[in-house]
């Protein structure tokens, strides 16, 4: 796309940048060492612009209010910030933190392209220093932004080898004999349909959850600071655990939050353990079983696994508490519970309804209604979650070796989201909350012993 050619925004990205919808992705890197050689200007210019075309288009409407991209010059002045602190004796976390909370909350200009990169130089207790991605949402979803990341970084050990990733294969294995019951598919494909309808049902009738201790309704949520902190878990850990209970990763990681959500609302009101929470669970409908394809591939017109905002949502219900007090027996009930809740709803096609309804809606009514209807629906539940996968090893940016990766994300009408993403044999897990509704030490002292409990449990 040559300066001054135009492509339409997609309708997805139409729907996160429209009058209701806003919605920001935060990702961090973390430096091992400090960064004050980093030639960032150069990096950003010469690796981080030629990734894809959005990186160097603005959002504009033309004569009949359409949205399109329109390559632009970029002015790197405009979209890199290098803060500087007030000197202190100690590390700069609370510094850091306020002024992410700062960053989150100040709308993107549309009049340039739709990103910053914020760079901290300062020792926090995690990092020598910090880079922060800021990025619309209208660019693409996690998997394309995280993808482009990823693809300016190379192994530290050695550069010339590929990045991994963890399988995401469950430890139920899969018959692939051909002898497979016909019974037992014609019953999966009987539920399948019995699901979806249900499903797709219920998303149509859905009401809001319960006002609770993480979930305040207010109108206008999106447009309250939130503060950020994140948690780590050994990924090997929680992989000896999935296997006992015999689930996946993901539904054992999405079982212990909430689990240790529901003993945080719990002890903030006690009456809201068996209160009405429904938790929208995110979901890549690419097949990214061998991790991330290239930048360039994922920009290919028949890419399997192309760039864009190719996610769908459906929502889970969070299981109640029955008892007053923890005990391993509940959360292993917990978990199973979030592992058969999941495993339905991978059998239901709902999902693909809901996308086809919501095209409805924009094809129908427009844009703007569709994104009024999402807005809608987010704001009904208490929390958002969704995970990526992340390189098993350590990466460096021009010699500087990535301690840590996390992202999370502002913009949405919620008092809280969980984003999960794994890295160097680690899970790392951000938590977006409601600044002074939510308290977040003990939010996150809930989901720690959570994980704790399960482990020494079961090894």
């Amino acid at each position: 796309m040559e300066y001054g050619e135009e492509e339409p925004v997609s309708p997805t990205g139409q729907y996160m940048s429209s009058s209701v919808l806003n919605l920001i992705t935060l990702a961090f890197l973390e430096f091992q060492v400090p960064i004050d050689d980093l030639q960032i200007l150069d990096l950003i210019k010469d690796q981080f612009l030629p990734i894809n075309p959005r990186f160097s288009s603005k959002m504009a409407e033309d004569e009949s209010g359409l949205k399109k991209w329109k390559r632009v010059e970029v002015d790197l002045q405009e979209h890199v910030k290098i803060p500087k602190f007030p000197p202190s004796e100690f590390v700069y976390d609370e510094y850091l933190d306020e002024y992410v909370a700062e960053i989150s909350m100040n709308p993107l200009s549309r009049t340039r392209p739709l990103w910053e990169i914020h760079v901290i130089k300062y020792k926090t207790s995690n990092a020598a220093a910090t880079v922060i991605f800021k990025l619309h949402q209208a660019l693409g979803d996690g998997y394309s932004l995280i993808g482009a990341l990823l693809s300016t970084l190379k192994r530290a050990d050695d550069p010339s080898l590929p990045l991994t990733f963890p399988s995401r294969q469950s430890s139920s294995k899969v018959n692939q004999n051909n002898a497979v019951n016909i019974l037992k598919r014609a019953t999966k494909v009987f539920s399948g349909i019995v699901d979806t309808v249900l499903d797709f049902g219920g998303f149509l009738v859905r009401g809001e959850d319960d006002p609770t201790p993480i979930r305040s309704g207010k109108q206008g949520v999106e447009f309250q600071q939130l503060e950020y902190t994140t948690l780590t878990f050994s990924l090997d850990q929680i992989r000896q655990v999935k296997d006992i209970l015999k689930v996946t990763v993901n539904d054992l990681i999405m079982g212990i939050i909430l689990y240790g959500i529901r003993v945080y609302m719990r002890g903030e009101k006690h009456e809201s353990m068996k209160a009405a929470a429904t938790a929208m669970l995110l979901f890549n409908t690419r097949s990214v079983e061998g991790g991330y394809n290239s930048v360039s591939e994922m920009l290919k017109r028949d890419s399997a696994m192309p760039w864009g905002n190719q996610i769908t949502a459906t929502h889970v219900n969070i299981p109640k508490l029955m008892a007053k007090t923890n005990s391993y027996s509940e959360l292993e009930e917990f978990v199973l519970k979030i592992h058969e809740s999941t495993q339905r709803k991978k059998n239901s096609s709902a999902i693909f309804l809901t996308g086809l309804f919501i095209d409805g809606v924009r094809k129908f009514k427009g844009s703007e209604a569709a994104a009024r209807f999402i807005h809608s629906d987010i704001r009904k539940s208490s929390l958002v979650l969704s995970n990526l996968i992340g390189p098993m090893e350590q990466m460096a940016l021009a010699d500087h070796p990535v301690k840590g990766l996390y992202f999370t994300f502002s913009g949405a009408p919620l008092s809280l989201g969980m984003n999960v993403i794994s890295y160097m044999g680690n899970l790392r897990v951000a938590i977006a909350s409601e600044k002074g509704f939510i308290d977040q030490l003990k939010l996150k002292a809930c989901v720690q012993e959570a994980f704790d409990t399960i482990f020494a449990s079961l090894l």
